[in-house]
């Protein structure tokens, strides 16, 4: 059976996604924080290893790949931080932790995959980028331009990997009902399940695609709002 390594496992979306994966007959490994909800995961998953790792410690991220027992198939990259807007504005380390937690935190780890993959010719690495990376908005620009850094990062890494039987997915969902939604009041129409990105996920994982916006309605959502001129786009305020 293939071996998955998901980071930020007890993410609503990565918890969907081990129990979607799992359940299609890959044998997980899990890796994050918080080591006792690793150990819930992963029985709810039907078993699994648990590897701590911190995007913010450099020392977890130098020393993850070497604690695996062996070199996963794929790995999935769900580790993610909302972060507070208005926070981010009055202190910078505090748009810089958005920054690293979603971007630059997960760099060394993804090459380390990359570059084990490439010389093997073969895997899969999945990153849960954003919607909110298509553009910045004032409400949340810090996470949103992390988000545009980490996208374009697995872009290039696609394109450097093209040929060599390694993969790389962008996964771009849109309001999730995670955690991250705590406090939020949104419309019910445009909130999506962890287990309807997970399942778009895995569809995408078969069809082999490159980028996958889930729900698909926001492929075109975002296509329009890109298009906007910035002097009207400043004006949304959104």
């Amino acid at each position: 059976m293939p071996t998955m390594l998901v980071l930020g496992a007890t993410s609503g979306i990565a918890r969907a996604a081990a129990r979607a994966f799992a359940d299609s007959g890959w044998t997980l490994q899990l890796a994050g924080r918080d080591i006792q909800r690793l150990q819930e995961v992963a029985e709810a998953c039907g078993g699994a290893e648990v590897f701590p790792f911190d995007a913010l410690d450099s020392v977890s991220r130098s020393a993850l790949w070497g604690l695996l027992p062996s070199c996963p198939d794929a790995v999935l990259c769900a580790v993610g931080l909302l972060g507070d807007q208005d926070c981010a504005c009055r202190e910078p380390d505090a748009a810089l932790r958005v920054i690293k937690c979603n971007f630059t935190g997960l760099v060394p780890v993804l090459m380390q995959a990359a570059e084990a993959f490439e010389a093997r010719g073969a895997g899969l690495i999945i990153g849960i980028s954003s919607v909110a990376g298509d553009r910045g908005r004032a409400s949340n620009y810090a996470y949103g331009s992390a988000k545009a850094g980490f996208t374009a990062f697995l872009s290039g890494l696609r394109a450097r990997l093209w040929g060599s039987g390694v993969r790389v997915l962008t996964v771009k969902p849109g309001y999730v009902a995670t955690g991250m939604l705590a406090g939020r009041r949104l419309p019910a129409c445009i909130v999506a399940s962890p287990e309807r990105v997970a399942r778009d996920m895995l569809r995408a994982v078969r069809t082999g695609k490159d980028v996958l916006y889930t729900p698909g309605w926001w492929r075109p959502l975002l296509a329009l709002y890109c298009a906007l001129p910035e002097c009207l786009a400043k004006r949304l305020k959104l």
